[in-house]
């Protein structure tokens, strides 16, 4: 199918785990309803953006109550549905921030764990350190559909070029990243890093964030979108709870790469770290 339609469900999350569970099972049925064939939901949707609390809200797969929602919604959909990130309890106790990715038959097709942790301290005085309570994945995850092949990546992924890079060299033709940018890194960098990585790898990129979470602690900025792989933005929320679609046309991604061909014109001959001269410069 060279279009399908996409959906991204912008939901607001509290402490209250029903409900967030409850307010996703009614986005989710919505944009099934809308037609869309890829559904995403955004970063830890399942609990409020808080470090100190994931571990209260973790699931082990394949027995919690969101992932067994995801499964269902999926596959009483028919729908490939992307279950933004949630907090996951894996062996030894540790937790990771984990996007579960299920195919139109309720099947676990894959699971990311996001690999960058978000531990910094801005200047304004907001400071997170995920790594004090999650666990670093360890693996670049692609996702075959029947549509496209779709990388996944979480949030801080995405600053991180050379992930979107070995996504693509994957195959991915659509990059799908649920992410919780705050007020400060938000109005500086969403935008501008997601078109970004759509133009440098030619692909469409999807961001789903939670909706603006006013008086809850950490500041989310909102504004999902989806960019296309021209860098166009062809589909974008504002900060409240909303739900966006976008029609993927995959032959877009193939005229563009075939009209500025950069992947084919790698030089993959010199891209080679251990080669590159530490010392000054000389002359032959």
């Amino acid at each position: 199918m060279a279009i399908f339609k996409a959906a991204v469900c912008q939901m607001l999350t509290g402490e209250d785990k029903k409900e967030n569970l409850r307010r996703a099972e009614s986005m989710v049925l919505e944009a099934a309803r809308a037609g869309a064939r890829l559904v995403v939901l955004p970063e830890m949707f399942n609990c409020p953006y808080r470090t100190r609390t994931f571990p209260d809200y973790a699931e082990t797969y394949p027995d919690g109550p969101t992932l067994q929602m995801l499964a269902r919604l999926a596959g009483e959909n028919g729908i490939y549905l992307v279950g933004g990130s949630i907090p996951e309890r894996a062996g030894g106790g540790r937790v990771f921030n984990t996007s579960f990715i299920f195919g139109p038959q309720g099947e676990l097709l894959g699971r990311h764990r996001k690999l960058h942790l978000f531990d910094v301290e801005l200047a304004n005085g907001l400071r997170i350190q995920e790594s004090s309570t999650l666990s670093y994945g360890q693996q670049v995850t692609v996702i075959p559909t029947a549509m496209c092949l779709i990388g996944i990546a979480i949030c801080y992924d995405i600053r991180f070029p050379e992930l979107a890079r070995l996504m693509v060299l994957k195959g991915a033709r659509v990059v799908v990243v649920p992410a919780a940018f705050n007020t400060t890194t938000g109005p500086a960098h969403w935008e501008l890093t997601f078109r970004l990585r759509a133009v440098d790898n030619q692909a469409y990129f999807i961001a789903a964030s939670p909706a603006r979470n006013v008086g809850q602690g950490y500041p989310i900025y909102g504004h999902s979108l989806v960019v296309d792989p021209w860098g166009e933005v062809v589909a974008a929320a504002g900060e409240g709870e909303e739900l966006i679609l976008a029609d993927i046309d995959l032959e877009r991604v193939e005229r563009v790469r075939r009209e500025l061909p950069l992947l084919a014109h790698r030089r993959t001959d010199v891209y080679r770290l251990e080669e590159v001269p530490t010392g000054p410069e000389t002359t032959p």
